[in-house]
């Protein structure tokens, strides 16, 4: 059996009514369409840390000691230690979860531009949206590794496509290391992406390749897959050009030259030129080179997550 794939998410995007007013943030993408493939673990920072709903809606209001999280209107309230005890609360989940889908906006939440009030000016100047939410700042900083995107900006197909895939690959190593990784675990596992990290950035590729290399000497294998993993997701957050996906494209159907003939080369090369020029999505050339190794099969072209980096159904190939 499949091990479900555990995805965080902020309560309200799911329809619970945990808003400071007392109203959800539903988000039917996410409900509808993920739901069919992942297992939502919601949580709300600020229910948890006692807030109630209704309440006073809370900001980021910044001192010269720092920024804080309070209410900025009638008794000022300050929220900040409260927030910050909960996120130790969830800590033991975070480890089983592959993502995490966040607030836009949220004091609490929000991944990045949330409103930053100055605590000397708060009704002479307007917010600086330069913030980020205390329970996100918390998720990046003790999860470095963990995917992170907020709601809103999975309306962009691009932002959208590289997130999910993000969750993929990172479900696919936390499955690795639960099961006790060995040094060609790491090298079969870098094998196997080596076309999906080439669209991101081909020069990542060499230097995560010089890691690996280093896997049956290494002294400590721990730290090095520590070493690999932060380096790869950091890579992967990098949106994939048309440009470098056009040349992954190329480098996979080097293996196909002996096996067509010139009218299907010049299909493929012409297929790939117009995905680059923008105009068809890049499931058509990924379709016609599967078409291909379907009739001429590859076994290390098997293997690589390039070709199905997700489930076909999320149709995320078919709006980059």
């Amino acid at each position: 059996m499949q091990t479900p794939i555990k995805i965080g998410i902020s309560s309200c995007l799911l329809g619970e009514l945990v808003r400071y007013d007392g109203a959800h943030k539903r988000n039917a993408y996410i409900q509808a369409t993920l739901g069919e493939y992942f297992e939502f673990v919601s949580f709300c920072p600020e229910l948890s840390a006692g807030l109630g709903v209704p309440r006073p809606p809370i900001h980021l209001v910044r001192y010269e000691q720092g920024i804080r999280v309070q209410t900025t209107k009638g008794e000022v309230k300050d929220y900040t230690d409260a927030i910050s005890q909960v996120i130790e609360q969830i800590k033991p989940q975070l480890p089983q979860l592959s993502g995490y889908i966040l607030k836009k906006d949220s004091p609490s939440c929000g991944m990045e531009r949330v409103k930053v009030y100055d605590a000397d000016y708060l009704y002479q100047r307007p917010p600086e949206k330069t913030g980020i939410g205390l329970f996100a700042a918390a998720l990046k900083q003790q999860y470095p590794h963990l995917p992170l995107e907020e709601e809103g900006r999975l309306g962009d197909p691009h932002l959208r496509e590289n997130f999910i895939q993000r969750i993929y690959v990172y479900h696919r190593w936390q499955q690795l290391v639960a099961q006790g990784l060995k040094a060609n675990d790491l090298v079969q596992f870098h094998s196997d992406h080596k076309y999906l990290i080439m669209a991101h950035n081909q020069d990542e590729l060499r230097q995560l390749g010089r890691l690996v290399a280093q896997a049956g000497n290494h002294t400590n294998l721990h730290e090095l897959c520590e070493q690999y993993i932060e380096r790869l997701m950091q890579v992967l957050q990098q949106i994939a050009t048309r440009g470098q996906q056009a040349n992954t494209l190329s480098h996979i159907m080097g293996y196909l030259r002996e096996h067509l003939d010139a009218e299907d080369k010049t299909e493929l090369v012409e297929m790939i030129q117009r995905y680059q020029q923008g105009y068809v999505p890049l499931i058509v050339p990924i379709t016609l080179l599967k078409h291909h190794f379907r009739r001429h099969p590859v076994p290390y072209i098997d293997r690589q997550y390039y070709l199905n980096p997700y489930p076909g159904e999320l149709m995320l190939l078919n709006q980059v």
